[in-house]
């Protein structure tokens, strides 16, 4: 299974509150997931350096059309903020139609926890 690494956009202050989102998108098709792959450096690009964004890490099963994204935020307004720009938003705009499912989780956890384990983000995605 492909995974991009945690990777720390903006280390998080020690004993901080952050905004942890998770995400799991499974495609319709071979050729959605061919898509989504497609779109993902631009997308990876952007988060690295997002304003508010602590860190992020992507897993994929290409061949079962499913991805999973996790990322570590200051607020909801940074992640909102990099939701409707840059790479990511003509991706996701772009990418709808392709989708199968998606399924959204945010919670609050400590800096200090960071990241988080994929075990805890499938669970709360389940």
């Amino acid at each position: 299974m492909p995974t991009l690494p945690w990777t720390v956009a903006n280390p998080a202050p020690p004993a901080t509150e952050v905004y942890v989102f998770a995400s799991r998108f499974e495609t319709r098709t071979l050729w959605g997931a061919l898509l989504f792959f497609a779109r993902t450096p631009g997308v990876w690009r952007q988060v690295s350096r997002a304003p508010g964004a602590y860190g992020a890490s992507l897993k994929a099963e290409p061949f079962k059309r499913t991805f999973w994204t996790l990322s570590a935020w200051e607020s909801p307004a940074a992640l909102k903020e990099f939701a409707r720009s840059g790479a990511h938003a003509p991706a996701a705009q772009g990418l709808s139609a392709q989708m199968r499912d998606a399924k959204f989780a945010t919670w609050q956890a400590s800096s200090d926890d960071l990241p988080v384990d994929w075990p805890q983000v499938f669970r709360r995605l389940a």
